[in-house]
């Protein structure tokens, strides 16, 4: 199986399919959230990287670029990022947070709900398969 660099092109194509497998049998979650991410220290291209989650259509959506209208930004470094997207690590959330690894400008109440939502087994076995071809 090729692996891919965590938000590489090829790995935000390759992760959209997986998430498209699973659309039909991953709940959406309970709020709505529209987050722009500023990620640094990126290994490859330009050492920042804008990109953006959004489950406004009851998907967790995760792309390259920013929203217009995002309810929230967060920039954080490029392993802590992967961390906690690839590995659902939310221990390494707050702790990237509370050492000032983690910086947040918006609505933190809607970053704080969608951090807490339990992953259901559909969107725990899309995660997994992503994991997978995650360099």
């Amino acid at each position: 199986m090729p692996k891919y660099a965590f938000l590489s092109p090829e790995w935000i194509e390759a992760a959209r399919a997986v998430q498209n497998e699973h659309a039909t049998s991953v709940e959406p979650p309970a709020l709505a959230v529209r987050m722009n991410l500023v990620v640094e220290d990126v290994p490859f291209g330009e050492p920042t990287l804008d990109a953006h989650l959004d489950t406004s259509s009851g998907a967790v959506e995760l792309d390259l670029g920013h929203l217009g209208a995002a309810d929230v930004k967060v920039s954080l470094d490029y392993p802590t990022a992967k961390r906690i997207i690839v590995d659902g690590d939310g221990q390494a959330a707050m702790q990237a947070f509370v050492g000032g690894r983690i910086r947040v400008e918006g609505d933190i109440t809607k970053l704080l709900a969608f951090q807490s939502t339990p992953a259901s087994g559909p969107a725990m076995a899309a995660a997994e398969q992503i994991r997978a071809f995650t360099e």
